[in-house]
This record gives structure tokens, C-alpha cells and sequence, in this order.
């Protein structure tokens, strides 16, 4: 199949924006809970009438500080309550949110700065606003900083509250009204992976279509009675917003939480009924979940209850196809676990997830079928900034295990001749922002975007990732290699932590393997070695033949041509700080074969 297309399920009229979205909402249900602060260790709910109240006072500090229709107001925060207030305030005033991630460096937030022209910045706490003050060093920029908080004194939340206070009630909603499905919303920078971000025009139609159309497409997320969510990833991520989006239009309760060490008490206490989630954090619940049963002297157990948890998943994804389901023995073994081994895995999520969606990297195909067949059902998607948010997802009714799913409504997708996939819909963005080049050779002459990534469609339109255009390797021998699958295969082995393939140009395929401290420290504890470094892992003879085993692994789905012959294992790890990896866990493979030149030409000279 070349092409497939999903109708659209929900239209709206044209001068809707996103904030008609809370305005329907409040008219609804004022009084029921749309979000959830945790104060003191304990959750508080924000009804709808509460939230209205603390935006439209913000909305009219910024229009008092000369905010007007159009204009850009950035955001760097980590993930919070204040952030979606801060969002939706902006939206309000009829302006524009600049989205900058908590770990930008001064530099980063210069270029946003400079090429938005953000005329007030938000910013969490006095850290980020160094950074910015950093960042705008030595110019003569008319930029205001506002904290997110509402102390008395300097520029914060309440300053700008109190200074809202004389703009009446009229000239709000004509700020408000003014912006249509049409206009852009948020100017949303990618990540970098290659070159300088771009600004990705978003506009209120991408968010507000994408919205109410996914309630109907995903009901059984999000239509469920008592409904709620966590969010833990950045919201300066455009799935992340498009998440918030959703349960805005839908009235989901969200809850926000960016401390790492407080993850799992947070879900415990908030009970999120489902999870946006990335798959390093499935990677690491995995692997910490195989490191307690082993040092508990289960490890055969976990092995078992995986296997049948992979088998039993794998005989959903026949079943559907028209094929055997689980055998009467499987259902038998799948129960048995069920009662022993897979509510304990549940339980890390707060106990009452059934459904998460998984978007942002590739997650691997033993791990979609593992927690599928624990309870825990995987829908994972495929989308890109420009997108929006996924452009593609596996449904409950609609899932194929290792594919992206089918189009998401109003959108269609179809594969170039060379096996690049094309978008064309209602979550692809507007353009991107003073960038007329790059919107030139974004796009397709009848207005599809050239997403860079490659693909297959099956006889049923579900969509499977098979690699990146730029990211192909084309060895020395001319065999075209692409390094996602291997690097997701390496990646599941408890010892690894990064892995990046390399060999363009090269007379084979190699790779360098990072290790991750928690698991090397009870892998040595385990083996009578003690607590091992990664130093002294790196270089030790057992782990390299645990990492060899994954290397086999790996190898083993893929051709002679394309299997890895040789590994180097550093003794770093690819952590927020190296540059490496962009906010959201992709990794930047140009800067590492870049900085790794004398490790890349030790790999091939010792060939």
C-alpha cells in the first residue's frame, strides 16, 4: 500500500481557537476538577471555574503589559501547574507560546529569543532567569522576566495579576476572540538533531482538530468515567501541550510532576488512569523490575512471567489478524503470572493504568508485547514537531505490535518512491517561522511534508518505522544500514544505556556501547565482583561478554551485511549535560561520531 487516510471524525467551526475549548468545558462542568496540585504531599483539585478565574487574571496582567494579539511570550519551566496556566493565559490574550526546555543552555535560549522576538518571558525560578539574562547579555532587548510564582515584590505571577486588574472584562474577550483556527498558537522549536532548531508554526486549529478528534478516536483513554493522567515529560515537548490539549477539550483531570526521585510515590498517590510515556522510562521499569527479582532470587520466575506476558501478546496480535489466538495452556500460564508477577509491575504505575501512550522514539517490540500481556496496553504512535503530536497510533481495537498505527483523523499518509513517508492533514503545522528555505524543500508541490523518516504500509494502512533518511548508514560495500533497530535491541539488555551504530563508509557496521551505572553496580554485586564502576565495567571481561550476548542478539534479526562486527563500550554515559541527547531522549548521532573521531578510528584500525 502507498497511501492511507483516516476521515476526520469532528470538525469545528472556524473561528474556534483553543480556548473556546475551556469555555466549553467550564459551561459543562464548572465545578469539576481539571487539574491537581500537590501541595504538602497531598493532591489539590483545580475545578474549571478555578482555572477560568486564575487564567483570565493572568491573560489581563499580560494584556496590561502591552501583550497584543500575535504577539510571542516565551516559557522556560520545567514541568508544572504554573506552565499550563502560563500556556493557556498567553492563548487568552491572543498571543503566542514559545515553549523553551528547562535544560537550555544560554546560548539555545538566545537563538529561540532572538529569532521569535518574545517580548516577555516566563520563567520558573531565579536559576532560569540567569540564563536568560545570560542569554540576553549586551543587548539593548525590551524582554521582561516574570517568575512563576505569586510572592509579593518583583516581577512574578501577582505583579502581573495586580497590574491586570484595570483591564476590563470587554477588552479581554476581544483579545481572546480574535485568534481562528488558523493562526498559530505556539511557535514550537525543534530539537536539533541536526543544525540550529527551527520555529514550527502551530496554530490553534493543529491543537484544537487534534483534540476533540482524539476523544473520539481513543475513547477508551479518555472518555472513561473518573478519567486522569500525569504528566512527567517536558511540556516544552509539542506532544506533551497536545497531550494537556486533549484533556482540556475532554475534561481529564492532569496532574504535573517533574522531580525524577518523586515519580514513583506521585503515581502511587495520584493513580493516573493512563500515562503519556517514552521508552526509556518502559526500558527502565523493565530492567529494575528483572533486577529485583533476581536479587531476590527470582530471576527464573520474571523470565517465565515475561515470556508467557510476550507470547500471550503475540497471540492477541495473531488473533487479530485473523489468525490462532492464546492456546488453552498459554491462557492457563498468562493467569498463573497474572496473579503472582504482573499486578506488581502495575503497581509501579499507580496500580489503576490500563492504557499508556508511547510516543517521541521508537519503542521495541519486546517491550510493547511484555507490557501489553502484564496488563498495561501500549499504543504507541508516530509524529514529529511539525506534526503536532502523533500523525499516526495504534487504537485498542486497531493494534499491531511493532507498527505506528493507522492515520489519525483528518490525516493521510504515503510513501514516496525511495520509502519516505509523506503527512498531509490536520495536525501538520503552518510552516516554519522566517524560514521560507526551509519550508521550500519541506514540502511537497500538492502540500504534503517530507517528514525525513522511512517506512512501509501495510496491506491495512498500519504504518512500521524502518529508519531516517539522514540517519542511513551506506557502508564501504554500498549495503544501506539503518541503526534504529539494532540500537532499540541493544538498548533492552539491563547493562545498556545508550547504544549508537555506526559504519558509513566503513567496511562494516560497529558500534559504541554506553553502560548504565545502577545496573553495572548490581550486576557486580550479583557476580561477587562488588560494586563495579562503569570505569572499571568498561573494561571488564564479563561484562564484555554479557554485551557481546546483546550484540548477538541484535545481529540476529538483521542481515550478515548488516551486522555489527565490533563494539567499543566508553566510559561515559550520555546524560542531560553531554550534548548527545535533545530534551527529549533522541540522540544527536553527527555530535557523538563527531566528538568520538580517535574512538571511532581505534574501532576500524584495529579491524
Amino acid at each position: 500500500m502507498r497511501e492511507s487516510s483516516t476521515e476526520l471524525l469532528v470538525n469545528l467551526p472556524a473561528d474556534t481557537n483553543i480556548t473556546d475549548l475551556l469555555l466549553e468545558q467550564h459551561r459543562r462542568a464548572p465545578d469539576g476538577a481539571l487539574y491537581s496540585v500537590k501541595k504538602g504531599g497531598q493532591w489539590q483539585d483545580i475545578s474549571a471555574s478555578e482555572f477560568l478565574d486564575q487564567v483570565q487574571a493572568l491573560a489581563k496582567g499580560l494584556i496590561a503589559r502591552g501583550v497584543r494579539p500575535g504577539d510571542m511570550v516565551a516559557v522556560m519551566s520545567k514541568t508544572r501547574y504554573e506552565w499550563t496556566l502560563a500556556d493557556v493565559a498567553i492563548w487568552f490574550a491572543g498571543a503566542v507560546t514559545v515553549p523553551i526546555y528547562e535544560t537550555s543552555s544560554a546560548s539555545q535560549v538566545a537563538w529561540i529569543l532572538e529569532d521569535s522576538a518574545a517580548g516577555i518571558i516566563f520563567v520558573e525560578d531565579d536559576a532560569k532567569a540567569e540564563v536568560v539574562q545570560t542569554a540576553l547579555g549586551g543587548t539593548d532587548s525590551d524582554n521582561r522576566l516574570y517568575l512563576m510564582n505569586n510572592d509579593d515584590g518583583g516581577d512574578t505571577f501577582a505583579a502581573l495579576v495586580s497590574e491586570g486588574s484595570a483591564v476590563g472584562d470587554d477588552e479581554l474577550e476581544v483579545a481572546r476572540a480574535s485568534r481562528t483556527l488558523d493562526d498559530v498558537a505556539s511557535l514550537v522549536y525543534t530539537s536539533g538533531t541536526t543544525g540550529a532548531p527551527k520555529g514550527c508554526e502551530i496554530t490553534h486549529g493543529n491543537f484544537a482538530l487534534f483534540a476533540v478528534n482524539t476523544l473520539e478516536f481513543l475513547p477508551e483513554l479518555l472518555r472513561e468515567k473518573d478519567a486522569r493522567t500525569l504528566m512527567f515529560l517536558p511540556l516544552a515537548h509539542v506532544l506533551a501541550r497536545a497531550v494537556q490539549v486533549v484533556c482540556l477539550a475532554g475534561g481529564v483531570k492532569l496532574g504535573h510532576t517533574a522531580n525524577a526521585a518523586e515519580l514513583l510515590d506521585d503515581l502511587s498517590t495520584y493513580k493516573p488512569t493512563f500515562l503519556l510515556v517514552v521508552p526509556r522510562i518502559f526500558e527502565k521499569i523493565y530492567a529494575t523490575a528483572e533486577q529485583k527479582a533476581r536479587d531476590a532470587g527470582k530471576g527464573r520466575l520474571f523470565e517465565m512471567g515475561a515470556a508467557a506476558a510476550v507470547s500471550y501478546s503475540q497471540a492477541l496480535d495473531t488473533a487479530a489478524r485473523g489468525g490462532r489466538g492464546p492456546s488453552v495452556l498459554l491462557k492457563a500460564q498468562h493467569a498463573l503470572f497474572n496473579r503472582l508477577l504482573y499486578p506488581k509491575l502495575r503497581g509501579v504505575f499507580g496500580g489503576e493504568v490500563t492504557y499508556t501512550v508511547s510516543g517521541a522514539s521508537p519503542l521495541s517490540e519486546h517491550l510493547a508485547h511484555f507490557f501489553r500481556g502484564a496488563g498495561i496496553q501500549v499504543q504507541e504512535g508516530y509524529g514529529l514537531t511539525e506534526s503536532t503530536a502523533p500523525c499516526t497510533a495504534n487504537t485498542v481495537a486497531l493494534t499491531r505490535v511493532g507498527s505506528v498505527g493507522i492515520p489519525m483523523p483528518g490525516t493521510t499518509v504515503r510513501m514516496d518512491t525511495d520509502g519516505e513517508i509523506q503527512i498531509k492533514g490536520v495536525g501538520v503545522f503552518k510552516g516554519y517561522h522566517n524560514n521560507q528555505q526551509a519550508n521550500a524543500e519541506a514540502f511537497t508541490d500538492d502540500g504534503f511534508f517530507r517528514t525525513g523518516d522511512l517506512g512501509q504500509l501495510d496491506e491495512d494502512g498500519f504504518l512500521t518505522i524502518t529508519g531516517r533518511k539522514k540517519d542511513l548508514l551506506v557502508t564501504a560495500g554500498g549495503k544501506n544500514v539503518a541503526p534504529g533497530p539494532l540500537e532499540e535491541k541493544l538498548r533492552e539488555h539491563r547493562l545498556i544505556a545508550h547504544a549508537v551504530v555506526v559504519g558509513d563508509g566503513r567496511p562494516f557496521i560497529g558500534a559504541f556501547l554506553t553502560l548504565d551505572p545502577e545496573a553495572v553496580g548490581a550486576w557486580g554485586t550479583e557476580t561477587g565482583l562488588g560494586g563495579l564502576t562503569v570505569a572499571e565495567a568498561a573494561s571488564h571481561a564479563g561484562v564484555r561478554a554479557e554485551l557481546q550476548s546483546a550484540v548477538d542478539e541484535a545481529n540476529s534479526h538483521v542481515s550478515a551485511a548488516e551486522q555489527i562486527r565490533k563494539f567499543t563500550v566508553l566510559d561515559q554515559d550520555f546524560g542531560p549535560d553531554s550534548g548527545y541527547l535533545t530534551p527529549t531522549l533522541k540522540l544527536k548521532r553527527a555530535a557523538v561520531v563527531a566528538d568520538l573521531e580517535r574512538e571511532l578510528e581505534s574501532l576500524y584500525s584495529t579491524s
